[in-house]
C-alpha cells in the first residue's frame, strides 16, 4: 500500500461489505476508538435493552421476571450464542462469574482430572509473560493441589508440554501484548499425545478470530465478555468444557447453589448439575447478561457476511495498513511494530514499541481523540475491531501519531503522569 492516500482509505471503506455493521454501535464524534481489545464499544441496542430490563422487567415484573422474562435462562441462552462463535454446540457454553474466577474453577477441575489419571503429573504449564491473572490463578490451583507452576518461554512450549510431569497447560490463545496467536490445533495435539490437558483462555480471541473448539478437539475454554464481544465493562465470562470431560466425577472447587443438580430443592448436600451447568455458582447478573446479549448480537450480525472469519480477514487488512503507514511515516522516530504482520496467525490488535516515552505518546494520542492503550514495559497497543474500525480511521490515527511525534507534544509533562489504564 505504498503511498496510500486518505481518499484511498475512504474508497476501501465504501467497498467494504462489513462497513454497515458500524451502525450497530454508538461511537462518540471526534474519537477514533482503537481499544476494543480492552473494552468493546457500546452497541446501540444496549441502552434500550437495559432500560427495558430495569424499568419493565425489574420495575414492573419484579421477582416474577425470573420466569416471565427468562432471567434464569440467560446464562444458557447467551451461552448458546457464544457457542456459535467458538465452534461449540448448543448447551455447551455457560455464562458465569468473572474470567479470573472461571480460570480458577476450570483449571482446578482439569488439574484433578490430570492427577487422577497419573499421580506423577504435578505440573501446570503456563507461558512466560502471559496475562498476570492466568499466572496468579495457576499459582492458586497449584498450592491447593500440591502441584507446581512451570513458566515456559514461548519457543520452548512444545518441549515443556511433553514432559511426563505435565498435567495441564493453561494458554492464552492470543497474546495480550504482541497479538501473536497460537496454533490451537497443533498445541492441543501435542498436549494430548503427551497425556496432558489444555485450558484455553479466549479473552483476546472470542469474537475476533475464527475458533473451532470441537474441530481442534480442545479440552476447556474460558473467555471474557467485555472485549470483542462488546458486553460492557466487567461483563461476565463464559466457560466451555468438552462433553467427554464435563461430567467427570471431579469436585467443583466452588460449589454454589445454582450449580446444584436441583438448585431450588435447597438441599444441605451438594450434588453437581450435569453438563456445563455444574460450573455455575451464584445468582445470574441479569443486567450484565442483558448487555452481553446485545454485544454478542453485534458479532453474530456478521454471520450473513462470512462471520468471524470475514471479520478476521478485514482486521488483518486493517492492521497491515496500520503497520505499513507507521513504517512509512514515523519509523524515523524509532517506532517499531512488534506484531508479526506477515502471518495471519495474529489477533485483532497491534503493538508497537518506542525507544522512549511510549506511555506519554499514548496519552498524547488520547488527548487528540485517538484512543489506544499502553502495557508495560513499553507496548503501545491499538485494537482493530472491524465491526466498527474503518480504513480511514487507521489513516487518521497514523496522521495524529505523526503529528504527536513530529511536534514533540508527547514530551509535555501532563502526558507523563501515570494513570490507571485497564
Amino acid at each position: 500500500m505504498a503511498g496510500i492516500a486518505r481518499d484511498d482509505c475512504v474508497a476501501l471503506d465504501l467497498r467494504n461489505p462489513l462497513g454497515h455493521l458500524r451502525d450497530l454501535f454508538s461511537l462518540p464524534d471526534g474519537t477514533i476508538y482503537l481499544d476494543g481489545n480492552s473494552l468493546g464499544a457500546l452497541p446501540v441496542a444496549t441502552l434500550a435493552r437495559i432500560t427495558d430490563t430495569v424499568v419493565n422487567e425489574w420495575g414492573i415484573g419484579l421477582i416474577r421476571s425470573w420466569n416471565s422474562a427468562n432471567w434464569m435462562e440467560l446464562t444458557s441462552t447467551v451461552g448458546d450464542k457464544i457457542a456459535r462463535l467458538v465452534g461449540a454446540e448448543p448447551g455447551e457454553v455457560i455464562i458465569t462469574d468473572s474470567t479470573s474466577v472461571n480460570i480458577f474453577k476450570v483449571l482446578s477441575f482439569a488439574a484433578e482430572i490430570g492427577q487422577r489419571a497419573d499421580s506423577q503429573r504435578r505440573s501446570i504449564v503456563v507461558e512466560r509473560d502471559t496475562f498476570p491473572t492466568d499466572v496468579y490463578m495457576a499459582d492458586s490451583v497449584a498450592r491447593i493441589h500440591g502441584m507446581k507452576v512451570v513458566n515456559a518461554p514461548t519457543a520452548e512450549l512444545g518441549e515443556v508440554i511433553t514432559q511426563p510431569s505435565t498435567a495441564v497447560v493453561l494458554l492464552t490463545h492470543v497474546d495480550y501484548r504482541s497479538g501473536a496467536m497460537h496454533d490451537m490445533a497443533a498445541i492441543t495435539r501435542v498436549a494430548h499425545d503427551a497425556g496432558a490437558l489444555v485450558v484455553w483462555d479466549l479473552s483476546h480471541s472470542a469474537g475476533a478470530v475464527p475458533i473451532d473448539l470441537h474441530g481442534v478437539d480442545a479440552d476447556f475454554a474460558i473467555g471474557c465478555g467485555y472485549k470483542f464481544l462488546n458486553g460492557g465493562p466487567g461483563a461476565p465470562s463464559f466457560v466451555w468444557v468438552h462433553p467427554r470431560l464435563v461430567d467427570e466425577p471431579v469436585s467443583q472447587p466452588l460449589c454454589g447453589w445454582l450449580g446444584h443438580a436441583s438448585p431450588f430443592a435447597f438441599s444441605d448436600e451438594y450434588s453437581p448439575a450435569s453438563g456445563v451447568r455444574r460450573f455455575l455458582c451464584g445468582t445470574p447478573p441479569v443486567l450484565s447478561l442483558a448487555a452481553l446479549d446485545c454485544g454478542v448480537d453485534t458479532v453474530l450480525a456478521a454471520e450473513s457476511h462470512g462471520g468471524v472469519g470475514a471479520l478476521h480477514q478485514n482486521a488483518l487488512a486493517l492492521s497491515s495498513l496500520f503497520a505499513e503507514l507507521v513504517e512509512q511515516r514515523v519509523a524515523s522516530h524509532g517506532i517499531r511494530c512488534v506484531t508479526d504482520t506477515t502471518t495471519p496467525q495474529r489477533g485483532s490488535h497491534l503493538s508497537f514499541v518506542a525507544p522512549t516515552g511510549a506511555y506519554a505518546i499514548v496519552q498524547a494520542l488520547i488527548h487528540r481523540g485517538v484512543v489506544g492503550d499502553y502495557r508495560e514495559p513499553d507496548f503501545m497497543r491499538f485494537g482493530i475491531t472491524p465491526l466498527y474500525t474503518r480504513f480511514v480511521d487507521i489513516w487518521d490515527a497514523v496522521e495524529q501519531l505523526t503529528q504527536v511525534l513530529d511536534s514533540g507534544d508527547w514530551k509535555l509533562p501532563q502526558y507523563s503522569e501515570r494513570k490507571a489504564i485497564t
